[in-house]
């Protein structure tokens, strides 16, 4: 997928060249002068990461790294970008993902952080998750685990946990919290099943499973697991019904009743 993904972007960067000459040498440094979608990622990224003390060209090395040695991650990242081109109303083109939605960046930071996270890398991976949370204001544990087809929608303000898991298919919104609810150690973070909605401002505390295609309604403080299929709204959450689909994350339709 990541290599016929790679012609469309190419194919779009042409067209923003052809309809805003002045963003020309950004899409050049950004994707034309690139010869795949790992390098051209890898650039902006980095590029975006890099401070006073991490120069781009390091960050750039870890990223090119990370990407050698887990070529899967590549696949992923792919994936996320079609999530974002089918999902998001306000995309138009897959080219958009990659160089402007910090939704989609931070994911792949993550990505990286979490590499480093299980090469025994902990405190590189550590000042990944910080400047993630500098840069895009994206909080993401180095050790949690995500799937593929993941987005973030605006992304602001999002903070997972050590221990969550996100299988593939899902979409969180902004201000998102999938967090513990104290200082306790061990697995104490949610699960969430492919193909969940998590809407606007909505906390999941506790190691809890939000079942395959849930819901969760905005600003809604779910501490109990979800079963699959069923939409879950309130302080504190509780079952008002199923959605209209059977992947939420697809949709996504906010409404309680759908």
């Amino acid at each position: 997928m990541s290599q016929e993904l790679w012609q469309q972007l190419k194919s779009e960067a042409q067209q923003v060249i052809r309809q805003e000459p002045l963003l020309a040498s950004y899409v050049y440094a950004c994707v034309l002068n690139h010869n795949s979608l790992q390098s051209a990622l890898s650039f902006i990224l980095a590029t975006k990461l890099a401070d006073d003390v991490m120069p781009v060209v390091t960050v750039r090395e870890l990223f090119d790294h990370a990407f050698e040695e887990s070529p899967k991650i590549i696949e992923d990242v792919a994936c996320d970008i079609k999530a974002v081109f089918e999902r998001d109303a306000a995309v138009s083109t897959h080219l958009a993902a990659i160089l402007y939605l910090k939704g989609f960046q931070s994911i792949q930071v993550h990505r990286l952080a979490h590499f480093l996270w299980n090469n025994n890398r902990n405190e590189l991976a550590l000042f990944m998750q910080s400047r993630n949370s500098e840069v895009f204001a994206v909080d993401i544990h180095p050790a949690c685990k995500i799937g593929r087809g993941i987005m973030f929608d605006h992304a602001t303000g999002i903070v997972i946990g050590e221990t969550t898991v996100i299988e593939d298919d899902v979409s969180i919104l902004q201000q998102v919290t999938l967090g513990g609810t104290g200082n306790e150690k061990g697995d104490r973070h949610p699960k969430i099943r492919s193909g969940v909605l998590i809407s606007t401002g909505a906390k999941v505390l506790g190691n809890i499973e939000i079942g395959m295609g849930a819901k969760i309604g905005a600003n809604s403080v779910v501490l109990n697991d979800v079963d699959p299929h069923t939409t879950v709204v309130g302080v504190p959450a509780k079952a008002i019904g199923k959605p209209g689909t059977q992947t939420p994350s697809q949709t996504m339709n906010q409404n309680f009743f759908d």
